[in-house]
């Protein structure tokens, strides 16, 4: 293999790492959280941006608010999970741009003047963060069950304000030692997918 990851490591991350459809009911812990984060804080994304919010749904009156906007099929494992976050872009997510970006002050005005642009931008990049953060749950051991499948105007105005967009939801925990995952489905092979020019 070309890799530098170890096998381990990939298997962990990749190969064996699947979505999780059940938990054990281990909690998981703040402290487990801001380790994911502090490391996928650092994932590219473009000038630096960092729109994807992340509200972490931890109390049983919050989670009944949240599971009544679950399409059938989530609802329940949104209900059992150990944690459960909501992944949105806040569209104002160029405010903190100047800090970000001390190199570049003037991309907060060149590029995101008008709302449109910041819209497509925030929920590009916050789908790119989303993915690190699912990547992150795996490496802390723990499993992922990212899902699209809601009322996201609902979630939005329960949860969220006009400047957040949701764009999932991950249940997130160990996984329950029977029956957690489906079969792993098929993948496109390389040469179905690349091609050199």
């Amino acid at each position: 293999m070309s890799l530098v990851l170890d096998s381990a490591a990939q298997d962990l991350l990749f190969r064996e790492a699947r979505t999780a459809n059940s938990f054990s009911d281990e909690p998981v812990t703040e402290e487990q959280v801001q380790a994911i984060y502090d490391l996928v804080k650092f994932g590219p994304t473009a000038f630096n941006q960092t729109p994807l919010r992340i509200t972490l749904v931890r109390s049983p009156e919050a989670r009944e608010r949240l599971v009544k906007h679950m399409a059938p099929g989530n609802d329940a494992k949104t209900a059992t999970a150990p944690l459960v976050a909501i992944l949105s872009a806040d569209n104002e997510f160029h405010e903190e741009l100047p800090q970000l970006l001390p190199h570049f002050p003037q991309a907060k005005d060149a590029f995101f003047s008008e709302r449109p642009v910041r819209e497509q931008s925030a929920l590009l990049n916050s789908a790119l963060q989303a993915a690190y953060f699912i990547i992150g749950i795996r490496a802390a051991g723990l499993a992922a069950g990212p899902m699209t499948g809601a009322d996201f105007g609902g979630i939005q105005k329960e949860f969220l304000d006009a400047d957040h967009t949701p764009i999932m939801v991950i249940n997130i925990g160990k996984p329950a030692a029977e029956g957690a995952w489906f079969d792993r489905s098929p993948r496109l092979a390389f040469d179905e997918v690349i091609t050199t020019v």
